[in-house]
């Protein structure tokens, strides 16, 4: 049971005493995340010196044990690693199994709270094995409860909760009361984790009486907060109350420790939060949270633990922020950053430093504020991958935790722009706003396909704005209170700023969406000519000079959304004026023209109703009429199965594939797929099939998707469309937002492929005149027809 892991814990088998010396730390939800079993004794061995006649040398397992032990109360996890990876080391050479499991499980430990949940997880399972070989279930039962929370804190609640529910039989048949529990607590919080709220109450409720008979004080005041937090979240204001009251009871009488200062800062943090939904008690809930983070303060100073230190001053600093106690709110998240710098915690540093610029922007001391946005930024992109491991819910996203310190980051730039003298002077400010917004692009592609190497082997040998003279790159910037508006022309980076909230703009985003899927109105236009007012308009007299005919747009959040072809001056759409082309990020795009004279394509598609979605009649007439015009090969019905898509891909020096085939994309990837006649072939499976050409001399030029779609208002979707050619190697894609009449379609692809014959026209000039030619039909005039094809990345 305990061998379900994640594929990286089971595809490596570690040495004794490996350490990555790479830091890479996930940030610990400490406040939330309450790993007890950690401080329970494993065995008496762990508990207190050993009783031995002679001193144990130096590097004995033992005396490396104690050592670690009393760093990791300090909160100085890294050292308390490398103290028990060196006991792991030594109790294997000396063939000390039980030393070795206990050394395991320590590490663990501190590997759990330094983030590396994976690492932990395969000491775990060596622990785990060690123990059950000794015959030694009360260690087994809890090394297994260690690995269960292991795997909740690694985004696998799933195998949590099996290891949690095997160890807790196990615990059962030895009568181990207080491990029982405690592993009852860690069931709890799983079920929170998968949102089973009253189990999860049940659970945390039957730890504490548990806890009180075994006299755990420390369990029931966790299982106490738990619930207090638990109900916090079910917004059971008074009993989250009530609860937090009674744990801050328990607390107090605790002695001094790690676990105690955490404690606290998860009580303070909790009458935080329901300060805001218990009006009737006035200021009093934020005077007691201020109250209880100044005692975690000055305890885990006491106690030296400048990792628990740091959180506690920091809370209180943005307790103080919200006050708007500027000066009070900036001296204690300086006070946070140091403690943190202290025990080399990123994962907390970059919380104050993202504080601390946040203060000092709301001061207007942007010299002072700019380099605590930059340091928080780097932070967070070595934390990312970490950050994203750890997210339970996939339904928050990397933009919802930490993408708006890019934003942050990216204002202040802009407004220290606003303070220079010229156009040249405030060039650099500019270029570097628009590249702290790409850093969170990649990010956030990484993050939704969960694929940190999604987009290495994208070549920037040039900059795009060298790449075209008559084509302009317009990189929208959306910021709470207003629009910015980049665009790189032939000479150099110009700004205009749009006085349009973001919440106005999403709004109007939102209808113009959902007015172009209504086939029967002309609503659109409306809607269509404001956000052309907004987002196009102003920049006319900055096109005219250059002869522009192709609009490259970097669109973000719910502009992803939508077509720009679409948007209308009140007298002719866009596409009528220009080509138009998407990216989700300018370091995301390879842009090389498209060699005419060998192109291959590789058709796909069904024409057959399969799986319980409806036929696509005219995928036989469209890859027929793609087959007349260039060397191709095709899979059609039954023939258009993954594995002969594969081989075909493999014999073949194919260079466009084109998939006449329903697709969605979903805010999660694991839901995103294209239809095959038997399966549905997800974003991972397409990126196996189609990356293999990312190490040819010839990578695959396009990727053509007639038939996919995304939920209407779902920016994250809408990001799975637009970084779909990314992922899947290609240097560009044609994809629609939304299903299209399948006989529009069929009519507008076959177009666009006649059109792509032509070397004078790029990739975006031949969808502009297939989306022309649909305009011109009056059967086909409405946008809902021809304007939901994007072209994506290059464009040329």
């Amino acid at each position: 049971m305990h061998d379900r892991r994640s594929p990286q814990a089971s595809c490596a088998r570690i040495h004794p005493g490996s350490v990555r010396r790479r830091r890479r730390c996930a940030p610990i939800a400490v406040i939330s995340l309450a790993f007890v079993a950690l401080c329970l004794p494993l065995s008496a061995s762990s508990s207190g010196p050993a009783q031995t006649t002679t001193p144990e040398p130096s590097t004995s397992p033992g005396s490396l044990l104690r050592e670690g032990d009393e760093a990791f109360r300090r909160g100085a996890f890294e050292q308390a690693a490398e103290t028990w990876t060196q006991a792991v080391q030594e109790a294997h050479d000396a063939g000390q199994a039980v030393e070795e499991h206990e050394a395991r499980v320590a590490l663990a430990r501190a590997l759990l709270s330094l983030g590396f949940h994976t690492r932990a997880a395969q000491h775990l399972d060596l622990a785990v094995a060690l123990a059950r070989e000794a015959q030694d279930q009360s260690r087994q039962t809890a090394a297994m409860e260690l690995l269960g929370q292991a795997y909740l804190a690694g985004g696998q609640p799933e195998a949590a909760l099996e290891t949690l529910e095997s160890a807790k039989q196990l615990a059962g048949e030895i009568g181990d009361q207080l491990r029982m529990a405690s592993i009852v607590h860690s069931l709890g919080a799983v079920q929170s984790a998968l949102k089973q709220n009253k189990d999860a109450l049940a659970s945390y409720k039957k730890a504490r009486r548990l806890a009180e008979s075994a006299h755990a004080d420390a369990l029931m005041a966790a299982a106490t907060i738990n619930s207090a937090k638990l109900a916090l979240r079910m917004a059971q204001w008074q009993m989250a109350q009530t609860l937090f009251e009674e744990g801050l009871t328990q607390v107090a009488r605790l002695p001094h420790s790690h676990d105690k200062a955490y404690d606290l800062i998860s009580i303070g943090l909790g009458f935080e939060s329901l300060h805001a939904q218990l009006p009737e008690t006035g200021g009093r809930l934020r005077v007691r949270a201020a109250s209880v983070l100044e005692e975690a303060g000055e305890l885990a100073k006491s106690i030296g633990d400048a990792r628990a230190a740091s959180y506690a001053f920091g809370y209180r600093g943005h307790l103080y922020e919200q006050d708007q106690r500027h000066d009070d709110a900036l001296l204690l998240s300086r006070l946070a950053v140091g403690f943190a710098q202290q025990v080399h915690a990123p994962e907390s540093l970059y919380r104050w430093e993202w504080q601390t610029g946040r203060i000092l922007k709301a001061q207007n001391r942007l010299d002072l504020a700019l380099p605590a946005y930059q340091r928080a930024a780097d932070l967070v992109q070595a934390l990312r991958p970490e950050m994203a491991a750890g997210m339970l819910d996939r339904a928050s996203s990397f933009r919802e935790s930490s993408g708006r310190l890019f934003f942050e980051l990216a204002d202040v730039l802009l407004r220290r722009a606003d303070d220079t003298a010229s156009r040249d002077e405030a060039q650099p400010y500019l270029i570097k706003a628009r590249e702290a917004v790409e850093l969170f692009k990649t990010a956030e592609l990484r993050d939704y396909f969960s694929d940190e190497c999604v987009d290495a082997l994208q070549t920037r040998p040039t900059k795009l704005e060298d790449v075209s003279r008559q084509a302009a790159i317009l990189y929208p910037i959306i910021l709470p209170d207003r629009t910015e508006l980049l665009v790189s022309l032939p000479d150099g980076m110009h700004r205009l700023t749009v006085r349009v909230s973001q919440e106005d703009l999403t709004k109007e985003i939102r209808a113009f969406r959902t007015a172009l899927q209504k086939e029967t109105t002309r609503e659109y236009l409306r809607r269509g000519q404001l956000l052309y007012d907004w987002l196009l308009r102003p920049l006319e007299p900055l096109f005219a000079p250059w002869n522009i005919d192709t609009l490259v747009v970097v669109p973000d959040g719910p502009l992803r959304t939508i077509p720009f072809a679409a948007l209308h001056d009140g007298k002719q759409f866009v596409i009528a004026k220009y080509a138009v082309a998407t990216t989700p990020g300018l370091n995301l795009t390879d842009p090389k023209p498209l060699a005419r004279d060998r192109i291959h394509i590789l058709s796909a598609g069904l024409s057959e109703a399969v799986q319980g979605f409806p036929p696509l009649p005219n995928a036989v007439e469209e890859l027929a009429a793609i087959g007349a015009l260039y060397t191709s090969q095709r899979l059609l019905n039954q023939e258009f199965r993954v594995p002969a898509l594969e081989q075909a891909m493999k014999q073949h020096p194919v260079t466009i594939v084109h998939i006449a085939s329903h697709g969605k994309f979903e805010r999660d990837v694991k839901n995103s797929f294209l239809l095959t006649f038997d399966e549905k072939l997800t974003m991972d499976r397409l990126s196996q099939i189609v990356g293999s050409f990312k190490f040819r001399d010839q990578p695959l030029e396009l990727l053509s998707l007639s038939a996919c779609q995304t939920a209407a208002g779902d920016d994250r979707a809408a990001l799975g469309l637009a970084g779909v050619a990314i992922k899947a190697g290609a240097r560009s894609a044609l994809a629609t937002l939304w299903f299209v009449n399948d006989e529009a379609s069929s009519a507008l692809v076959t177009e666009f492929y006649r059109q792509l014959k032509n070397p004078a026209l790029s990739k975006a000039q031949a969808l502009r005149q297939a989306q022309l030619t649909l305009l011109d039909n009056p059967e086909y005039q409405h946008p809902i027809f021809w304007s939901p094809f994007l072209l994506l990345n290059n464009w040329l």
